[in-house]
């Protein structure tokens, strides 16, 4: 199978040519660590669907494996490697084969050199896995997953290629063994967990993201055990630890009450609508400052209707309706007003110039806390 020019393709897209990962990328094939996939089938429902990917021919399948994107390999418990064809999911990704340009975005961020032992969070396809062993040796890297399907297929598939990185199947929030120069997470958390810390030699780099949130974490490791860095201006998104073999979500009926509620609150939006989990700066700081939300948007091309909805777990709800570019009407109800927390943001972006979480400062304590820093504002994560 002739896959060296679309690696090499692939390659020149996403490193520039004095990169080291750029022969890599070149070098590593990626199509043996993504044969089956899930492509989106439809989007607008709380639960999204997926149907197995069936590329018509070979160069279609290989044109669809080196190109930039992330390939979703599992939905829920499912993994695409199981699937028959034609078959549909409904559910929300708990894994899947991350864009190359952002691992790496995440690897540049860590400052790797050669000789250095990295701690790799999240397996997945094992295509990351592969690039990091490829690069600093088999004995310099280990790779965690919570999923026991993820690390063997890893595993095996790292092994056709001569490569044998140490895999640990267990939670990476849990107990990590071993001591490591780089920490590299393509999962996202909140706080960071004290295990990590614990692990990362003093000088050691931690590279993140925080969870329901854009916002890529760096720090240095101290040698009283914390960690300073800061918020990159840079931005990924990456799904959450997870202990389990699906995300536990919000329930069906709190998505019910937004739906179909009056609310006890209905007013005017003072701004137009947005897709917050799109509007990545409004997301982040939401994230940061009001963790749990979660969030659906929906578009009616027929009526020239956009609503969007904000649920969180204590009970709070918000359905915000634009129709025809108007500002919207939003109905809410629980013990929080979503939407007001929204409008407050977007009215501190507005008379601020821009939200404070890029570029802030960060302090990590010994048990994971995130203090974040810029100007007069600051949060801190638990």
């Amino acid at each position: 199978m002739e896959w060296e020019p679309y690696a090499r393709q692939l390659a020149d897209q996403v490193a520039h040519p004095v990169s080291r990962w750029r022969p890599i990328i070149a070098a590593v094939p990626r199509h043996r660590f993504v044969p089956h996939w899930w492509a989106w089938r439809y989007r607008q429902n709380i639960e999204p669907e997926f149907e197995l990917a069936t590329p018509q021919d070979r160069q279609a399948w290989l044109t669809n494996v080196y190109d930039d994107r992330s390939l979703i390999t599992q939905v829920g418990p499912h993994h695409a490697d199981h699937a028959s064809p034609g078959e549909v999911r409904v559910g929300h990704p708990t894994s899947s084969a991350t864009l190359p340009s952002l691992l790496v975005q995440m690897f540049r961020h860590a400052f790797i050199s050669d000789g250095m032992n990295v701690l790799d969070v999240g397996t997945g396809s094992g295509y990351g896995t592969a690039l990091l062993a490829t690069c600093l040796g088999d004995g310099r890297v280990t790779s965690i997953d919570v999923d026991p399907y993820l690390t063997q297929a890893a595993r095996d598939r790292l092994a056709e290629l001569g490569l044998h990185p140490h895999l640990i199947t267990a939670d990476a929030t849990g107990t990590v063994l071993g001591t490591y120069d780089r920490i590299i997470a393509t999962v996202s958390v909140r706080p960071v967990p004290r295990t990590w810390l614990e692990v990362l030699r003093p000088g050691g780099r931690l590279v993140t993201t925080i969870a329901e949130t854009a916002l890529i974490l760096t720090a240095d490791m101290n040698d009283d055990g914390t960690a300073s860095g800061r918020i990159e201006w840079d931005r990924a998104g990456f799904m959450h630890t997870r202990s389990g073999p699906a995300y536990k979500g919000v329930s069906p009926d709190m998505w019910a009450r937004a739906r179909e509620d009056k609310g006890e609150d209905i007013t005017s939006g003072r701004y137009p609508l947005v897709n917050v989990p799109e509007s990545w700066d409004l997301w982040s700081t939401l994230g940061v400052l009001h963790p749990g939300i979660e969030h659906h948007y929906e578009e009616d091309e027929r009526t020239n209707t956009r609503t969007a909805y904000m649920v969180h777990q204590d009970g709070s709800w918000a359905r915000a309706t634009s129709r025809g570019g108007t500002n919207p009407v939003v109905h809410q109800g629980g013990p929080r007003r979503l939407w007001d927390l929204l409008d407050g943001l977007r009215e501190m972006w507005l008379r601020e110039g821009s939200l404070p979480v890029y570029g802030a400062k960060a302090d990590i304590a010994k048990d994971g806390t995130i203090r974040l820093r810029r100007g007069r504002w600051e949060a801190t994560l638990t």
